[in-house]
C-alpha cells in the first residue's frame, strides 16, 4: 500500500474540495478545510502547517491548551494566521479557557453556555466566531429544550455582545 506524507495527502484533500465545488458550481475559496488534530501531538501538528494548513480543530480544551500555545508562539509570526477551532461540545465551566484560547468555537448549544460565553468574551475583549448550533426537527438525542429553533435576534443568543456568529 502506498503512504501519502502530509503534504500529499493535504492536496489530495484539497483537489477533492475543488472538484466537488466545481460540480456545485461553488468558489473552492468559499470553503475552510479544518485539520482535526485532537489526539495528535506537536510533532505531528508541525508537519502539516509546513504544508501549508492554517485552521485546525480541537474537541477538547484541556488537550488544545496543554498543546497549542507552544505551537502557536512558534508559528504564527512566522507562517502568518493560524486559526485553532473548538470543534467539540463545550461545557460552561471551561468557557474562559476556551475564549482565551480559541479562534471559534462550535455548538453553541444552549442558553447556559451562550451566557457563559457572552461573560467571558466582555471580560477577555477577545472575539472568536461563535456557531450556534440550531435543531430544525424533534430529535430523541437531544433533550427538549434543545428543540427549539433560536434565532441570533432571540435570548439566550443576542446577549453574546461583540461576538460574530455563524449558524
Amino acid at each position: 500500500m502506498e503512504t501519502m506524507n502530509r503534504s500529499e495527502g493535504i492536496a489530495a484533500v484539497r483537489e477533492r474540495i475543488a472538484a466537488a465545488c466545481r460540480d456545485a458550481g461553488r468558489d473552492p475559496a468559499t470553503v475552510t478545510l479544518i485539520a482535526v488534530s485532537k489526539t495528535f501531538g506537536a510533532e505531528a501538528i508541525e508537519p502539516v502547517i509546513a504544508a501549508g494548513q492554517r485552521v485546525f480543530g480541537e474537541n477538547r480544551v484541556q488537550e488544545a491548551k496543554a498543546k497549542w500555545p507552544p505551537l502557536l508562539a512558534r508559528h504564527v509570526a512566522r507562517d502568518g494566521g493560524l486559526e485553532l477551532h473548538l470543534v467539540g461540545s463545550l461545557q460552561s465551566n471551561k468557557a474562559k479557557e476556551a475564549v482565551a484560547l480559541f479562534d471559534a468555537i462550535h455548538s453553541v448549544d444552549r442558553a447556559s453556555l451562550a451566557e457563559a460565553l457572552a461573560k467571558e468574551i466582555a471580560k477577555q475583549a477577545r472575539r472568536p466566531v461563535l456557531f450556534v448550533e440550531i435543531n430544525t426537527g424533534p430529535s430523541r438525542k437531544r433533550p427538549a429544550s434543545c428543540r427549539k429553533t433560536p434565532t441570533a435576534s432571540s435570548p439566550p443568543v443576542a446577549t453574546v455582545t461583540g461576538s460574530r456568529f455563524r449558524a
